[in-house]
């Protein structure tokens, strides 16, 4: 019988019962799942564990962060504006409550940038899970991208 760590993450997909060495491989084979079900061209992580994909007017990035045991799942959406930055606090602020699901808005302070994210824990991440974060990332950019740039001009 295998023995593993208690504190060993686990990388292996639920569905189809296979192991992966590293976090890398995984979300390689879930991003190669993606786009044969999603019918999208995306290549792999590069050697920095990064790649993109496209939902709508959204570019998601796909960052593998080994190092920190997390993916992190980032779209920009918008800079943020010089004047009526608190209404637009209040307004993402809002919005991350629920209408983000898993997502949220996030600010880039060294870019003064505001971007939808979602950062989940690669340990036990399974192909459903994976799927969801990417789709419900880009769906909440697409979505309220057009309209928080209408609403608080640049």
């Amino acid at each position: 019988m295998e023995t593993r760590s208690e504190d060993a993450p686990i990388y292996s997909d639920r569905l189809t019962g296979r192991r992966f060495p590293d976090a890398k491989s995984m979300v390689d084979a879930y991003l190669e799942r993606y786009a044969e079900r999603d019918r999208v061209e995306l290549k792999p992580l590069d050697e920095n564990g990064y790649t993109q994909t496209r939902r709508g007017s959204a570019t998601i990035g796909v960052n593998v962060l080994e190092d920190h045991g997390v993916l992190f799942l980032v779209s920009y959406v918008m800079p943020v504006p010089k004047h009526g930055r608190e209404a637009l606090y209040r307004r993402v602020l809002e919005l991350s409550f629920l209408a983000t699901s898993d997502a949220s808005f996030a600010i880039d302070e060294s870019k003064d940038e505001i971007y939808v994210r979602a950062v989940r824990r690669l340990s036990g991440l399974d192909y459903e899970e994976f799927e969801d974060l990417i789709v419900t990332v880009g769906r909440v950019a697409d979505e309220w991208d057009d309209v928080l740039k209408r609403e608080f001009p640049a």
